[in-house]
């Protein structure tokens, strides 16, 4: 549908999972991309594959628990590209830890990464927006635990709220200027980084997505290209004047009690 046509998309931890699902379905839609990540191999991997396809992509090396990475991300897709139109922040750390079993170093990595590195990427990218006194959209990927969650997140949860805090008030303050920013809850999703994690801390086998998907609603785990597409047209015009809305893309109800 060319949703994106000619708009340059920046995606944050965009080498792997959602974050990949979305350089991929931007690209189809006709977006210029840069995607990011700590690791060379796999950012590498997929701009070759992006651009085999007939995309433009780029990657950017970046290490988003620096905030000033999370700045410089943006300064290197305007550098490549001439601006920034759309963000997604996609990176997320998921390690665990508990109210009591969390030391301060955990916690701060959970800050850095989970709301320190959106906040400041939004940073640059408004400002680069504001510079040029154009519209433009951004996309928080923040997470359904967010509302809660489970005892054995507590520090992802903390740093996870206030992204969903953050989308709205970033909203509230930029949407005279036309830029629209809102937020994504999602649930359980397979992706590479939930498969490391279910083994590193869950002892889970090699039947862990089969097991998992036999407790859920719909019978199956949520999948990172449905994500993606639903991110596409919170990016795209479709979804029109829409901006501090930090929608639950999730199968389970939350509020609904049995």
């Amino acid at each position: 549908m060319g949703l994106l046509d000619d708009k340059v998309v920046l995606v944050n931890g965009g080498s792997q999972g959602v974050g990949a699902a979305v350089a991929r379905a931007a690209i189809a839609e006709g977006a210029l991309v840069a995607v990011t990540g700590r690791r060379r191999e796999p950012g590498e991997a997929l701009v070759a594959e992006l651009t085999a396809a007939g995309g433009k992509a780029v990657f950017v090396r970046a290490d988003l628990a620096d905030a000033e990475q999370a700045r410089a991300s943006v300064a290197e897709t305007v550098a490549a590209y001439g601006r920034v139109d759309c963000l997604v922040n996609s990176a997320g750390l998921t390690s665990r830890g508990t109210l009591l079993d969390t030391s301060p170093e955990l916690f701060d990595q959970h800050i850095a990464i989970n709301l320190r590195a959106p906040f400041f990427a939004m940073q640059a990218a408004v400002a680069d927006m504001l510079s040029r006194e154009a519209p433009g959209t951004i996309v928080n990927v923040i997470t359904s635990s967010a509302h809660g969650g489970q005892p054995f997140l507590a520090p992802y949860v903390a740093a996870k709220a206030g992204l969903m805090g953050l989308t709205r008030n970033a909203a509230h303050a930029h949407r005279f200027d036309r830029i629209r920013i809102n937020g994504l809850n999602i649930g359980w999703t397979a992706t590479e980084g939930e498969d490391a994690t279910q083994r590193a801390f869950h002892d889970a086998g090699d039947d862990w997505r089969e097991q998992a998907a036999a407790r859920l609603p719909m019978g199956r785990l949520g999948q990172p290209d449905e994500i993606a597409d639903f991110v596409v047209l919170l990016l795209s015009d479709r979804s029109g004047v829409v901006t501090g809305s930090v929608i639950d893309w999730d199968q389970n109800v939350l509020g609904g009690l049995d």
